[in-house]
């Protein structure tokens, strides 16, 4: 089997004969551990976006305790910790940063490879794991993001999109440039919403992503959604997925309709382009312009700030649990590996659980009167 340790290059500089002196020995070594380490990342099929984020990282560790890793101690990883808390917002970027760390270490530390008979004949001493359970962030809580977030009810709902619609009518009534653009922009958050999806899932969605539901052949080619840009797990490729539309959400459908039959050409006529939603340019509408977008549309409906784009996302699996759908097949529709995450989503609202109660409390009356 390939060494995908270190580069070739750098094992021949290291492990070349004793009398031949490194100009910059810790320098050299450290760059070639760094070299090795992402070779062994991409030998197993990891993203250059996670590899790079990682060896950023462990550079990032390094030049902050001023040693090369054949000295880091577990006390490093603390100061580290203690001083860049400060700017970290969420445990998961603690976490990461462990986890690059770790990662990192481990990869030194194995045996498969020379790294430890490297840094042990070069300068006399070895790496050591620096990471462990009692100094680094473990997985132990079922949400670690702001606790100020939350889903949007179902009148945010409706006065975000009746906002995006107002803008709409409002360019076209005044013949002003960038209705089509307003009328694009309104669908596709109503599409992040009605199919629970995240930013990037929804800006790479293609025309041919739109797909027919045997069961529900009135909607034509828009009973479902193939996402092919779902989150990946472990920094590998991303995942795919089919989101079914489901009838209390079928209000889309006339939408989608109307931009992609009648709208969408207009921006880019006789154009071979495969993005569903496109810019003026000609180009697929960027994962940026919806934060933006939307954070406009949030501001002009007078909506509070605590609500991201993301929130959508929360409010489709609250809304879901709510119609009744099962816990199974709202985490399908998602693309949750785990039903935890999709609990965590979750956050019905004071009418559902009123009228959960009342249900509850109905039937036991009922029961208490058949018995007597």
């Amino acid at each position: 089997m390939q060494d995908f340790g270190a580069s070739p290059a750098a094992l021949r500089l290291l492990t070349s004969a004793s009398n031949v002196a490194l100009a910059n020995p810790e320098e050299q070594v450290f760059n070639a551990m760094i070299e090795g380490w992402r070779n062994q990342q991409l030998s197993r099929g990891l993203r250059e976006q996670t590899i790079r984020n990682r060896t950023a990282t462990v550079s990032r560790f390094r030049d902050f305790v001023d040693k090369p890793p054949w000295r880091w101690t577990v006390a490093d990883v603390d100061e580290f910790t203690a001083e860049s808390g400060g700017r970290t917002r969420t445990l998961s970027t603690m976490r990461a940063n462990h986890g690059s760390i770790r990662g990192f270490c481990d990869y030194l530390t194995n045996p498969l490879y020379d790294w430890m008979e490297i840094c042990d004949r070069e300068f006399g001493e070895v790496p050591s794991q620096v990471c462990r359970p009692w100094n680094t962030v473990a997985h132990r809580f079922e949400f670690e993001g702001d606790g100020k977030r939350r889903p949007f009810t179902y009148d945010e709902i409706e006065r975000l999109f009746d906002t995006a619609d107002a803008r709409v009518e409002l360019l076209v009534a005044s013949g002003r440039k960038g209705a089509l653009g307003a009328l694009r922009d309104a669908q596709l958050l109503k599409t992040v919403y009605a199919f629970g999806l995240r930013r990037t899932e929804a800006v790479m969605l293609d025309t041919v992503d739109l797909h027919h539901n045997a069961k529900m052949r009135q909607w034509g080619r828009y009973g479902a959604i193939h996402v092919r840009w779902a989150k990946a797990a472990g920094g590998g490729a991303p995942r795919r997925r089919t989101v079914l539309l489901v009838p209390e959400f079928d209000w889309w459908v006339p939408g989608m309709q109307q931009w992609l039959e009648q709208a969408r050409e207009r921006f880019a006529p006789g154009v071979d382009l495969d993005a569903l939603w496109v810019t003026e340019r000609r180009t697929r509408l960027s994962a940026g312009y919806l934060d933006r977008r939307f954070a406009e549309l949030r501001d002009e409906a007078g909506l509070s700030k605590d609500l991201t784009l993301h929130s959508l996302r929360h409010s489709y699996v609250t809304h879901l649990l709510e119609f009744g759908y099962a816990d199974r097949f709202v985490q399908e529709q998602v693309g949750h590996m785990h039903a935890s995450t999709t609990s965590i989503y979750a956050s019905v609202s004071s009418d559902y659980k009123n009228r959960v109660l009342a249900e509850a409390l109905k039937a036991l009356i009922e029961g208490e009167a058949d018995d007597r």
